[in-house]
This record gives C-alpha cells, structure tokens and sequence, in this order.
C-alpha cells in the first residue's frame, strides 16, 4: 500500500481534504493511506511554540528545527523510512514526470509543509531528500503544494482511477496538452460538438484528438511543442494538415 505523510500546522483541513472524492475511495479500498501530522503536537514547550525570530535578522518567523525533527522521527519509527520532501519556493518545479518517478520509485512519502519564513535550514539538511516547488511564485506555507503533489501522485497509482487510459492521454503524460473535451447537450449557447466525435469512427475520433492536441501544444505552450518528437510518418501527415487548414 502506498502511504503518504504530511507534516503540517494544519493537519485537520489537509486530511478532510486528502479524503475527499477519488482518493478517499482509494484510501476506504486499502490502495493508499494519507495521514496529515500536527507539528504542534511534537513542540516540548507549553505554549507548543513551532517558530521564532531568524538569527541575523529580518522580518517574520522561522520554523524550528527540533519540532520538525520529532514529528519527522515519529513518522519514520511508526511507519517506516520514507522520502522525505520539503515543499518549498526554492525547490525544483514539479513536473508531471517528477509525479511517475515518486510513484515508481517509492512507496513512502513524508511531505513537509513550510510557514512563515520558511524552515531552519539544519533541518532540511539532516532530513530532507528533495525541494520541490509548484512554480516561481510565493504561498503562505506549504498545505496546497503538498497536497497538489501527493494528489498528482496518488492519482497515479494502479487502481486508484478506473483505467490507465483515464492519466495517460491526459496533458503533460506525454509531453502534449490534452485534446478539447466535451459533454451533452450537443448544442450549448450556439456551439455544437465537433461533428467528428458524433461520427462513431473510433479512428478518425483518435487522429483529430491527436492533431487537437498538436494544435493546441504548439499554440499555448511553445516550450513543450519545441521538445516533441513528431517524426513518425503519422504525425508527418498530420503536421501536413494542419498546415493545409491552418494556412501556416
């Protein structure tokens, strides 16, 4: 069973969210468990301090080390070593291909969630693997990376959706944007459902999806269409069409 760990301030919101739809149905069928920790609970002060003022100055607060490291360690002697990953701002920016490679390689994650200014930096050192970043832009703490992560991850597991097919012809699985999507009624507000899926020609259905997906990769993301490979003699031809009808 694959099993997730979120070290957190906010434990109580991350795990009703982490139950919710499709995974709390994977998690009620035993195909994976996520389990929200409250940092506060591993403080050895009164007040269940987590924070302070950063050596050197500065504004703001920053996470301590030592509550960090027991709830880490709780984590670690109740269920196991696990990869252990700090979501952060500074981090490498997760990618669809980061989600395969956590699901492939591990069947453990420990995500640690940030606040304030961030964490002491001892701890990161000591007990974290890798940083991962949503995108350059800054959030008040770590909960939405962490849960977009074990979320991209989970998703993944066999299972967990219906069918393989339900991911891989999905954006980013392949380096493409997924096709255009649509659903009934088959007119809405003047626009009608591409003749072409009403058809029943599962062929010629896949090679417009495909050529849609072309399309719309080289349109609206550049920098993924520039590192596709579309070599082959069927994507030749429909490069070739989409010329034809786009006049390029």
């Amino acid at each position: 069973m694959y099993r997730i760990d979120i070290m957190t301030l906010f434990d109580e919101t991350v795990g009703d969210m982490m139950s919710e739809s499709i995974l709390g149905r994977a998690q009620e069928r035993d195909l994976l468990r996520i389990e929200a920790h409250q940092i506060r609970d591993y403080t050895r002060n009164k007040q269940r301090q987590v924070d302070d003022y950063p050596y050197g100055g500065g504004s703001g607060a920053v996470m301590q080390a030592d509550p960090l490291y027991h709830c880490w360690q709780h984590i670690t002697d109740t269920y196991g070593p696990g990869h252990t990953i700090y979501l952060s701002p500074c981090g490498r920016t997760f990618k669809e291909a980061d989600a395969r490679r956590l699901r492939d390689d591990y069947t453990h994650l420990i995500l640690v969630c940030g606040h304030y200014e961030g964490v002491d930096e001892r701890f990161i050192e000591g007990y974290v693997d890798e940083e991962l970043s949503l995108g350059d832009f800054v959030l008040t703490g770590g909960e939405i990376p962490a849960m977009a992560v074990a979320d991209a991850v989970c998703r993944l597991i066999p299972g967990v959706l219906s069918d393989p097919s339900c991911f891989e012809e999905e954006s980013h699985w392949n380096g493409l944007l997924e096709y255009p999507q649509y659903s009934r009624p088959e007119e809405w507000q003047g626009r009608s459902v591409p003749a072409i899926l009403l058809s029943g020609h599962h062929a010629n259905v896949a090679k417009w999806r495909r050529k849609q997906a072309i399309l719309r990769t080289r349109e609206r993301r550049p920098d993924l269409y520039a590192k596709l490979d579309l070599s082959t003699k069927a994507d030749q031809k429909l490069l070739r069409e989409l010329a034809e009808e786009t006049g390029e």
